[in-house]
C-alpha cells in the first residue's frame, strides 16, 4: 500500500527499488513484534492461552513448560504480514502464493491450538484433518502459481548445471509441490518443542530464501545475478524477498520473548504457517530439491520421528532413539536444554550456507 502511495502515486523513486523495500520491512517486523509482544503475552495469561504439555515429552517439561502463553504465532504472522502489504507490489501474484500458505497453514494450525487451549482438547485438530487441510490449501496455492504466473515446472537438480539436466515434470509438479509444502510445514512443527528451536533456524533459511527471491528476481546494472549464481531468472521474485524478510524481522523479535526460558511459545499456529511459508519460498525459487539441505535441521527431526514410529512397529516395539523428535533425544541423553538449542541453531546455519554453495557447484 506504501509503495503504491510513495512511488506509483507520489513517484518518490527510493521506494521503486526492492531492496529499500526488503530492509524497511524487517526493519518494521522487527519493531513491531518486539513492541507489541509484552502486551500480547499478558493477553495471552489473561485470556489463560497456556501450553499443554503432553504426556508422551520429556518429564521435566510438565514441570517447566506447562501453562506458558502460547499461540504466539499469531503475533509473528501478523508483524510479517502487515509491512508486506505495505511495501510490496500488490500486483505481484509470487507474493500472494507465499501469502496464501502462510495464512492458510496458519488457520490450519489455530483451529488446532484452539481445539488445544479453549476446548480443552490434548490432541488438538486431529491429524488427518491438518493434513487435509494443508493439502486443501496447498493445492489451491500451486494451481494458482501455475495459472497466474509463468512459473515453469522443470525440477532443478542440486550440484548439476540446468542445462546439462533440468526435467520439466508437467502436471505432475502439482503433487510434488504440495508435498514439499506440506513436509516442511510438518518438520518445522515437530521441531518447535524447545525454547527458540524452531524459530531460530526459520529465520536463517527465510534470511536464505530471501537471498535467493533477490537474485532470481533482480537485474543489477546490467549484471545478471541469476545468471551468474546458475539460478533460473523468475522475474518478479524480488518481491517475495520483502515478505522473507518480515519473516526475518517477526522471527527475531518473536525470540526475543521465546528464548530460553521462553515467555511465549509459537504453537502450531506458528510453526504450521512458517513450515508452509519456508516451502513455499523454496518451490517459487525453485530449489525444491536444495531446501532438503537448507532445511537439514526440520529434515533430520521429521526422519527421526518416521524413523522411530517405523522401528517400533517393525522390531516389536524397539526404538532407534531415546525419544523422537531428535531434539528430545540429545536431552534424554544427558545436554542441557540450551545447548541442544544452540548446537541446532549452528548446524541449521552450517547447513544454509552448504545450500547456497550448491548454487556455484552447479
Amino acid at each position: 500500500m506504501l509503495y503504491w502511495l510513495l512511488y506509483q502515486q507520489a513517484g518518490i523513486n527510493l521506494f521503486r527499488y526492492p531492496s529499500t523495500r526488503i530492509l524497511l520491512s524487517a526493519v518494521m517486523s522487527l519493531l513491531l513484534s518486539i513492541w507489541l509482544g509484552p502486551a500480547f503475552i499478558r493477553w495471552l495469561r489473561r485470556m489463560a492461552i497456556g501450553q499443554e504439555v503432553r504426556d508422551d515429552g520429556p518429564a521435566a517439561h510438565k514441570e517447566q513448560k506447562q501453562g506458558t502463553p502460547t499461540m504466539g504465532g499469531t503475533l509473528i504472522l501478523s508483524c510479517a504480514t502487515f509491512p508486506t502489504l505495505l511495501w510490496m507490489n500488490l500486483e505481484n501474484r509470487y507474493v500472494w502464493f507465499v501469502l496464501i500458505i502462510l495464512l492458510g497453514y496458519g488457520l490450519v494450525g489455530f483451529i488446532d491450538d484452539y481445539k488445544k487451549v479453549a476446548l480443552k482438547n490434548p490432541k488438538g485438530l486431529a491429524g488427518r484433518w491438518k493434513l487435509v487441510g494443508q493439502f486443501v490449501f496447498g493445492t489451491i496455492a500451486v494451481l494458482f502459481l501455475l495459472w497466474a504466473t509463468p512459473y515453469n515446472t522443470k525440477l532443478f537438480i542440486p550440484f548439476v548445471k540446468p542445462s546439462i539436466f533440468s526435467p520439466d515434470i508437467g502436471w505432475l509438479y502439482v503433487p510434488f509441490a504440495v508435498f514439499v509444502l506440506m513436509g516442511t510445514s510438518n518438520a518445522v512443527n515437530l521441531t518447535d518443542g524447545l525454547d527458540g528451536l524452531a524459530i531460530v533456524p526459520t529465520v536463517i533459511s527465510a534470511a536464505c530464501f530471501l537471498v535467493l527471491c533477490y537474485a532470481a528476481g533482480s537485474t543489477l546494472s546490467g549484471f545478471n545475478l541469476a545468471e551468474y549464481l546458475r539460478i533460473p531468472p523468475t522475474p518478479g521474485t524480488e518481491e517475495v524477498a520483502i515478505l522473507a524478510a518480515g519473516i526475518c524481522g517477526a522471527g527475531l523479535g518473536f525470540l526475543w520473548y521465546n528464548a530460553h526460558p521462553a515467555e511465549v511459545f509459537m504453537g502450531d499456529v506458528g510453526a504450521l504457517a512458517l513450515g508452509g511459508a519456508l516451502g513455499a519460498l523454496a518451490v517459487v525459487t525453485k530449489n525444491e530439491l536444495a531446501s532438503a539441505i537448507i532445511h537439514g535441521v526440520f529434515l533430520a527431526e521429521a526422519l527421526s520421528v518416521m524413523l522411530q514410529v517405523g522401528s517400533y512397529k517393525l522390531r516389536g516395539g524397539k526404538r532407534i532413539f531415546k525419544m523422537a523428535p531428535l531434539h528430545h533425544h540429545f536431552e534424554l541423553s544427558g545436554w542441557p536444554e540450551p545447548k541442544v538449542i544452540v548446537r541446532f541453531w549452528i548446524i541449521a546455519a552450517l547447513l544454509a550456507l552448504t545450500g547456497l554453495a550448491t548454487l556455484k557447484l552447479r
